[in-house]
């Protein structure tokens, strides 16, 4: 049980009003499987922590879903859908826009996502913008906020060539970033925006779910 693991045994003789947050979120588990339940829900249990009890309480997740325990849970973070879930449903104002497998949801976005930071130039990023979509190699391209993100078949071909072509048209950069495509890239391809501008907001989550027999859970 998750009460006995170190990092909450030590406080095991203690008052719950003295417990750290990451301590009061293993106490709340442990409360919610102590008759081994073959069905768990947590909202959003990991928000709050710092790092270091978000990654102890991930691995206690996944020993509930090891031990044979369905898990379904709500989340703004991305990066803990695709860490901790067998599949999942990325909602929008309370409609289902995507759901299946990390991976197979990642692969709907085809390519390398490219994001470029442009200099805070008046117009900067509506003078950016036609000059890459016109390029060939450019699948698709949002831009906003002095950003533009862009999805290529290669990145690391089309990352000098993107450079060299906002450097003749006088457009000024002041980062790029290359990467391969993550569940943020879904959200904004099925939203037309990041998960990151709702969340702080109190906007959409992510429902997921895990298990190791593989069954699902719908709400």
């Amino acid at each position: 049980m998750i009460i006995s693991q170190p990092a909450t045994a030590t406080a095991a003789d203690r008052r719950a009003v003295t417990y750290s947050g990451g301590q009061r979120r293993r106490l709340d588990i442990a409360l919610g499987i102590v008759h081994e339940p073959s069905v768990l829900f947590l909202d959003e249990p990991t928000t709050g922590l710092d790092p270091q009890s978000r990654a102890d309480l991930w691995d206690h997740i996944r020993a509930l879903r090891d031990g044979g325990t369905t898990v379904f849970l709500t989340t703004h973070y991305l990066e803990e859908a695709d860490l901790l879930c067998d599949r999942l449903m990325i909602m929008d104002h309370g409609q289902i826009v995507a759901e299946g497998t990390p991976r197979a949801l990642k692969q709907q976005v085809a390519g390398d996502a490219i994001l470029i930071s442009l200099r805070q130039d008046d117009h900067t990023t509506e003078r950016a913008a036609p000059v890459l979509r016109q390029e060939p190699y450019v699948r698709e391209l949002t831009a906003e906020d002095g950003q533009v993100r862009l999805y290529v078949d290669d990145g690391g071909t089309a990352l000098p060539e993107l450079i060299r072509l906002l450097d003749a048209n006088g457009i000024g950069v002041r980062s790029i970033s290359m990467s391969e495509p993550t569940l943020d890239d879904v959200f904004l391809r099925q939203t037309g925006r990041s998960l990151r501008d709702d969340s702080a907001e109190g906007g959409p989550a992510v429902a997921e779910t895990t298990s190791s027999d593989g069954k699902e859970v719908a709400a």
